[in-house]
């Protein structure tokens, strides 16, 4: 059973990254896809991006991280989510990850990370097939 209406997704760029064209480049391929997509745009903290999740009745957070703090960024995201009852929303992501952190931060809870030459098509194939599984209460 799935969601009632488009997927959710809110994607964000966390910390102090300034880059955000690759994060633009998913959202609107989400959004051409038919799916609802809210872009948070730069500098978002943990804290503002599982607010804005919640708010918006998200099924999943795309998190677009360049700037190396991954570990510490995708582990607070989750520890809000279950902290606000909220951890039935999907946590992906992608950016410059070293591939000896991708099965420590899936052991964490994070559903799927893309690198860099991941295609468009991927992710969305991806949410697609993995977000919003849960009907909505």
């Amino acid at each position: 059973m799935g969601v009632s209406g488009p997927i959710r997704v809110v994607v964000a760029k966390p910390g102090l990254d300034g880059h955000d064209r690759g994060a633009k480049v998913i959202a609107r391929a989400l959004r051409d896809a038919g799916m609802e997509v809210i872009y948070t745009g730069l500098h978002q903290t943990p804290e503002q991006i599982v607010d804005t999740a919640i708010q918006e009745d998200a099924d999943a957070i795309g998190l677009s991280i360049l700037s190396g703090a991954h570990n510490t960024l995708f582990a607070r995201v989750l520890e809000l989510l279950r902290e606000k009852d909220a951890d039935d929303i999907t946590v992906f992501g992608g950016g410059i990850i070293p591939e000896e952190d991708i099965e420590p931060l899936r052991a964490q809870g994070v559903a799927a990370i893309f690198t860099p030459g991941a295609s468009t098509g991927e992710v969305v194939a991806w949410v697609r097939e993995h977000v919003g599984l849960a009907p909505r209460s």
